[in-house]
C-alpha cells in the first residue's frame, strides 16, 4: 500500500508518470526504505494508465462487496425505535446501580443482628 500511496501521491503533485527514483523519493522523505521488487510491481502495473480511470474500476468492483453494517440500517431508519433505545439503557442502568446500591447495604446479614 505504501507504494500505491506514494505513486498516487506523485500523479496527485503532477507527475502523471512517476519513475521509481520518484518514489523512493517520496518514500525516503518519511524514513522508509523501498523495496525494488515491489517498486517495479506498481510501477509496471500502473504506468501509461490514467490514474482516475484506475480507481474508478476498482470502485466500481467495490459496489459488488456486502458490506456487514447493512443489516442496522433498517432499525435506524424506523425513527421511534432510535429515539426509545436511549430512554431504556438510562432505565436499565438506574435499575443495576439501585440493585447494587442495596445488596452493598444488606449483605445478607445486619450489623446489630
Amino acid at each position: 500500500m505504501r507504494y500505491v500511496a506514494a505513486y498516487l501521491l506523485a500523479v496527485l503533485g503532477g507527475n502523471t508518470s512517476p519513475s521509481s527514483k520518484d518514489i523512493k523519493t517520496i518514500l525516503g522523505s518519511v524514513g522508509i526504505e523501498a523495496e525494488d521488487v515491489r517498486l517495479d510491481k506498481v510501477i509496471t502495473e500502473l504506468n501509461g494508465k490514467d490514474i482516475n480511470e484506475v480507481m474508478n474500476s476498482g470502485l466500481s468492483k467495490l459496489a459488488s462487496v456486502p458490506a456487514g453494517g447493512a443489516v442496522a440500517a433498517p432499525a435506524a431508519a424506523s425513527g421511534g425505535a432510535a429515539v426509545a433505545t436511549p430512554a431504556a439503557a438510562e432505565e436499565k442502568k438506574e435499575e443495576k446501580k439501585e440493585e447494587s446500591e442495596e445488596s452493598d447495604e444488606d449483605m445478607g446479614f445486619g450489623l446489630f443482628d
